[in-house]
């Protein structure tokens, strides 16, 4: 990829586990200026911090008025957000007959409208910079569904739908807005879920493997690149061919 031009801001949410901890780690090591948010366990978002030296900032992404203060607290510190990579997301698993309220409305607030009010957050600065990236991290489970996870499936789905509306929007201002679909990645989400689920995803994949955090930060990286910059309102797939569009 081409060597950045400078040491561009970059924010990402739900950034010191699993994913987001790659993403972090790698945006940094590519000369990035990283910003990474977490909501819950201060202890462990501390020692990732003194361990990659990237500040972390602590608000809840599903409450709009906190994505406000939060973004203006990271430009505080580091300057204004030039890439945002939407990735905060949780799971509310079960049966669609035995979903509650509370089930859907914290998947939703949570993985779909966190990537709004972020988003909200940051473009108008962009805007009058002339220059952006807006990365979500989707799921393969929005592409296809997946049992016991209507409202995850839901909100990873809608993020398409918003990728590529707000893609139209500003692409004429020099912002890109791009998707990534990640498969079953080996993350300690997973690996809790039990050796049986994990077996399952392996057997269900060609590849006969779980992805890493890392590949789908390489993804992130790219689409956060200059080389990226004629792609905007599309969606990367990487699932080690489960599901193939």
């Amino acid at each position: 990829m081409t060597a950045l031009t400078s040491n561009r801001v970059a924010l990402v949410t739900g950034g010191t586990r699993g994913i987001g901890a790659a993403i972090s780690r790698m945006m940094k090591e590519s000369g990035y200026r990283v910003a990474a948010t977490y909501v819950s366990n201060a202890e462990a978002a501390a020692a990732f911090q003194w361990q990659y030296d990237i500040p972390v900032f602590s608000w809840n992404v599903a409450n709009s008025e906190e994505c406000s203060k939060g973004v203006e607290a990271v430009t505080a510190a580091l300057g204004s957000v030039e890439i945002l990579v939407n990735n905060a997301g949780i799971t509310r698993d079960c049966a669609f007959r035995k979903m509650t309220d509370s089930d859907w409305h914290d998947v939703i607030d949570t993985n779909l409208n966190s990537a709004f009010y972020m988003s909200r957050a940051v473009i108008e600065g962009m805007r009058d910079r002339q220059f952006g990236r807006i990365i979500n991290i989707s799921s393969i489970n929005g592409q296809r569904g997946r049992y016991g996870q209507v409202n995850y499936s839901t909100a990873k789905a809608g993020m398409y739908g918003l990728t590529k509306a707000l893609a139209l929007e500003y692409a004429r201002h020099g912002i890109t807005v791009n998707a990534v679909a990640p498969g079953h990645i080996d993350t300690d989400i997973v690996r809790s879920a039990g050796q049986a689920l994990v077996d399952s995803l392996i057997a269900e994949n060609p590849v006969g493997r779980l992805g890493t955090p890392e590949e789908i930060a390489r993804c992130v990286l790219f689409l956060a690149s200059d080389d990226a910059a004629f792609m905007t309102g599309s969606t990367l797939t990487a699932n080690g061919g489960a599901y193939m569009l």
